[in-house]
């Protein structure tokens, strides 16, 4: 990985430093050959809702030479997506974070379900399938394996609890094009499809769920990881089927229907292939303990 000092100067942003909280530090280190000249869309910074940015510095380059700034736009919840022209050559991108730990958020109601307020824009989204999210095609498994629970957070712990014993978390098992259904059908995926997975049940159900991508210190190999919230008791509740790392530790990147909206890069127009990803997440001491019961609730 390379060291910070080095990287190319091609998108500074610094932000001051403060406070005595060592908080938590992501990088990320992506490279890709550009074939064609590409207009890509890139998602791989910390959130702005995600604790408060103590120093951040995203470095683009091609051939070793800075890239102008990109475009920084706002995303849906706190997410910030960079768009930018790169040319042909090897196209790097160098992400440094610094982030203090979030304040804890305030706790939800103890009771109530999707259906106890009426629905805004924002769940109406989250209620609706999508691509990789075909809710309508499993109502009836839905319905068959949780419709006898009790609304509401009830029901989203039991489909976080069946897809972790159901589902076996194999590396390379699925594809990009996977949706929901086929890891239903092939009975196994990784992270990506666990989340896919638990936003479909939810929405057969009427429960409003989303996809988000993370950086999850404590995971094992290190990468990116994938999660979902579901709307229960008047709030976005964070559930992993994966168990593989606390939840008090993620750092939201992006959230949305599914993958398609969350990527870490997408290529609008021209030739890009990914040749190297490397990601590190780290918090300063003990990891905290969680036995993924519990209420959670993403910054």
């Amino acid at each position: 990985m390379a060291d910070d000092t080095s990287a190319p100067a091609g998108r500074d942003m610094p932000r001051p430093a403060g406070g005595d909280d060592p908080g938590r530090v992501v990088t990320c280190d992506l490279a890709f050959d550009i074939q064609e000249p590409a207009d890509i869309a890139l998602q791989v910074v910390a959130a702005e809702r995600g604790g408060r940015t103590l120093e951040e510095r995203l470095n683009l380059a091609t051939g070793g030479t800075p890239l102008p700034p990109p475009v920084e736009l706002a995303a849906p919840h706190g997410g910030r997506i960079h768009l930018l022209r790169v040319p042909r050559g090897l196209f790097t991108v160098s992400y440094r974070a610094h982030l203090e730990r979030p304040h804890p958020r305030p706790a939800s109601r103890p009771d109530g379900t999707a259906g106890a307020e009426p629905l805004d824009l924002q769940r109406l989204t989250y209620l609706r399938p999508s691509r990789y999210c075909p809710s309508d095609h499993v109502v009836g498994i839905a319905v068959a394996e949780f419709g006898a629970l009790p609304q509401g957070r009830p029901r989203v712990d039991a489909i976080t609890d069946w897809i972790h014993h159901r589902i076996g978390y194999v590396a390379g098992a699925s594809t990009v094009h996977d949706t929901a259904e086929d890891t239903l059908l092939t009975g196994q995926g990784v992270c990506r499809d666990f989340a896919h997975l638990g936003v479909t049940l939810c929405r057969a159900l009427g429960i409003p769920a989303r996809f988000t991508a993370v950086y999850a210190p404590g995971l094992t190999p290190m990468d990116f990881h994938a999660v979902f919230e579901a709307w229960t008791g008047g709030a976005w509740h964070l559930h992993d089927p994966t168990r593989r790392v606390p939840r008090d530790s993620l750092i939201r990147i992006a959230t949305g229907r599914d993958a398609a909206d969350t990527a870490l890069a997408t290529v609008l127009a021209g030739i890009a292939t990914l040749r190297s990803i490397e990601v590190t997440a780290t918090v300063t001491g003990l990891l905290p303990a969680d036995d993924h019961r519990a209420e959670a609730v993403l910054a």
